[in-house]
């Protein structure tokens, strides 16, 4: 089964309520937000208010994307926000048991993110704690890069 998850990262950030809007309407499954600290990744994105806010007009699940280097330090300000899905990646700081374990207790759904260099194997023992896996198909911290 195909989910489309468009990124809040591509919409126009001057007409965020249209491009949402016409996401939507259009059929969009979930909403993709990618979360950028600065440190994991060299991009300052939005935070915890912010989807705060997003999550008091928007019915789509957010798939929220955490590229962050400490990402036990934000999963409850992101859950408590509005995150549906949390996803993390495999190359962060934080241990990652310990990330499924946070989000599960939310009541959120758990998924690990790998960059394009980092082997799929490394998923392996987390598969069956995890409710979805994202391979980049791009290095993490800037939106419209050319697929690798």
């Amino acid at each position: 089964m195909a989910i489309v998850a468009p990124s809040l990262l591509a919409a126009d950030f001057v007409r965020l309520a249209e491009d949402i809007a016409r996401v939507e309407a259009a059929g969009a499954d979930w909403l993709h937000l990618d979360i950028m600290d600065g440190h994991f990744v060299p991009n300052i994105t939005i935070g915890p208010d912010q989807v705060k806010n997003l999550r008091g007009c928007i019915d789509l699940p957010f798939d929220t994307h955490l590229m962050i280097s400490r990402p036990l330090q934000y999963i409850p300000r992101y859950a408590q926000a509005g995150a549906d899905i949390i996803t993390f990646h495999e190359e962060v700081q934080d241990d990652a048991w310990d990330c499924i374990r946070l989000i599960r207790q939310y009541g959120k759904k758990p998924g690990m993110v790998i960059s394009p260099d980092t082997p799929v194997e490394v998923l392996a023992p987390y598969l069956d704690d995890l409710y979805m896996v994202l391979v980049m198909s791009v290095y993490p911290g800037f939106g419209g890069q050319k697929y690798i």
